[in-house]
């Protein structure tokens, strides 16, 4: 009031007391009370809840759902047996969640040895005003009917005969709502510090900065990021909260992902996000959760930047200025790990070794012949070998100092493609030994015969040799005990809501179940141990032949540098 000049409106415009009425009732006393959704009823009630004057009352035989809030000296709140000696009876409340013909029997046991309020806890309603003396502009505190238990600053927006208009300082309005001026959830100033009931501060107000220099995660675009605003606000927090989350969606590398990352609620800040379909764009809507105060905006941002993977400076109250520590920090240790990782302590060793060996070959078989020197041919073995050895350990520090870049020539590429190809000679005959391997004693067998007589161990066994990539996913299927007839009935959805499995996985297992279904339905009826046929060994062989090129396309795709491997060079692992 005083930062805008405003008007108290005089205690003499509302219904309510000069002083607050003592509460006296108790958590769980029995009452009287007038159904809020059937006013011409009245029906069992019990207090739930105080604050202040106000009581939270629950009709008995509803949910909690229903609950209201009634001041102590209101006219709705009558002590048990007052509908009995007004000769009314007392009705079940609408929603009864039993049937209407038990209510009696419900009523005698509700009130068989409950605590009844007394009389003394109930207190006379204040006189109504004579007119509508309230002016636009005037203060005043007022339930937030949408959030019953919260009274907070209000004003006056408009007046209109016996009606006024309430409008929620710092709130948009969609809390605003009209009601009579002899109204009992309105309240002159100062109330709730009289009354001692909690008073809800205005909507405070909130600034997001974007810092678009930090890194986004790997959910946003960068280029979408640089388009946003340097800040969302200052506004209430429910609109900087749907701005910065509908801004993050229109971001997203895809919306969909981006919008079902965001956590919902049961605001009414609504987020909207489109998915293309069959049908054209399909827009969907998300309730955001409630923020009414600052620390559960900022702990919602939090939560949605790390579901997002963003740096944690991505959003923050203060701009950055320079670079973000934060980020600068992650890509140092993300370039740590990298370099102390097994894989790159190995290509490095590697790249060492090989330039080692190229140095200490004859300068003749590495340069071509028109570059050649006869003195060079003169000059003592040893000594030669010593100064190239020197002068690549020199050129591999001043690599290490001034950075990676290097030149390649025709020769030290062809070596290079030497050393892969001997590599995938030798990985390729360990990736043959072990798939013709039989006799192994560490790696089980196969599992052979009819899938539906495997034992739980058989379906591990089996899933394993035909994708070993599923091993991590094999342990759901020990403890959920799956054998081989209980694998023949899994599908997708099964293996999804039971077995915890992610759709990728269950991709690859739903293709090994069914190619055993099938081989199940349509086998043959020579069993294991039995003779085996032509046709039989044609297909072994098939098989060994579509196992052998899925080893050699599964070494491939594990190579780093496909692009460098010719394609006929393929031709010497088979």
């Amino acid at each position: 009031m005083k930062e805008t000049g405003s008007q108290a409106a005089p205690p003499s415009c509302f219904k309510q007391s000069s002083l607050p009425p003592t509460n006296e009732f108790k958590n769980g006393m029995k009452i009287e009370a007038c159904d809020p959704r059937n006013l011409t009823s009245i029906s069992i009630a019990t207090v739930v809840g105080m604050q202040g004057p106000r009581l939270r009352l629950r009709l008995d035989g509803s949910d909690n759902k229903n609950d209201f809030w009634r001041l102590v000296d209101s006219s709705d709140l009558h002590p048990v047996g007052y509908c009995e000696r007004i000769g009314e009876l007392l009705h079940p409340p609408l929603g009864f969640r039993m049937n209407a013909s038990s209510w009696p029997i419900f009523l005698q046991k509700t009130l068989n040895g409950a605590e009844i309020a007394p009389e003394k806890c109930f207190k006379m309603e204040p006189p109504s005003p004579h007119s509508n003396d309230f002016k636009v502009g005037m203060k005043l505190e007022a339930v937030d009917r949408k959030n019953p238990q919260l009274i907070c600053p209000a004003t006056v927006g408009a007046v209109s005969n016996d009606q006024i208009y309430i409008t929620f300082d710092g709130w948009r309005g969609a809390f605003d709502y009209w009601c009579r001026f002899d109204s009992r959830d309105i309240f002159p100033v100062g109330w709730c510090a009289k009354s001692g009931h909690p008073l809800q501060p205005p909507g405070q107000k909130v600034c997001v900065y974007i810092n678009r220099c930090c890194n986004p995660g790997s959910y946003l675009n960068p280029r979408k990021v640089q388009q946003l605003p340097l800040h969302y606000g200052p506004g209430t927090l429910q609109r900087v909260l749907r701005e910065v989350a509908q801004g993050c969606i229109e971001c997203g590398n895809h919306e969909q992902t981006v919008f079902n990352l965001l956590k919902d609620g049961s605001s009414k800040v609504i987020v909207t996000g489109t998915r293309l379909s069959n049908n054209g764009n399909r827009t969907y809507t998300k309730r955001l959760p409630s923020a009414f105060k600052i620390s559960d905006f900022w702990s919602y941002l939090e939560g949605m930047m790390e579901e997002l993977g963003c740096c944690e400076n991505f959003l923050s109250s203060q701009p950055l200025e320079g670079r973000c520590s934060k980020c600068l920090k992650v890509s140092t240790h993300r370039i740590k790990i990298e370099e102390d990782s097994p894989e790159s302590r190995e290509t490095r060793e590697s790249r060492e070794s090989r330039e080692t060996r190229e140095s200490r070959e004859p300068r003749d078989s590495r340069e071509p012949r028109d570059s050649r020197e006869p003195r060079e041919s003169r000059e003592p073995r040893d000594s030669r070998e010593s100064r190239e050895s020197r002068e690549s350990r020199e050129s591999r520090e001043s690599r290490h100092h001034k950075g990676p870049r290097r030149r390649y020539s025709t020769e030290s590429i062809d070596s290079q493609k030497g050393v892969r190809m001997h590599k995938i000679q030798r990985k390729m005959s360990a990736y043959e030994a072990e798939a013709s391997s039989t006799t192994s004693d560490h790696r089980p067998h196969k599992p052979t015969g009819d899938p539906s007589d495997w034992s739980i161990d058989n379906v591990i066994n089996h899933i394993c040799d035909t994708d070993p990539a599923l091993a991590p996913h094999t342990e759901a299927f020990r403890k959920h005990e799956i054998d081989g007839k209980a694998l023949l009935l899994l599908n997708s959805d099964m293996m999804m809501k039971y077995l915890g499995l992610k759709l990728g996985p269950v991709l690859k297992l739903c293709n090994i179940v069914d190619k055993l279904r099938s081989s199940v339905v349509g086998g043959s009826g020579s069993g294991p141990g039995g003779s085996s046929s032509s046709s039989g060994r044609k297909k072994s062989t098939s098989d060994h032949h579509g196992r052998k090129e899925n080893l050699i396309s599964n070494f491939i795709r594990s190579l780093g540098e496909p692009r460098d491997l010719p394609i006929g060079e393929l031709s010497c692992v088979n």
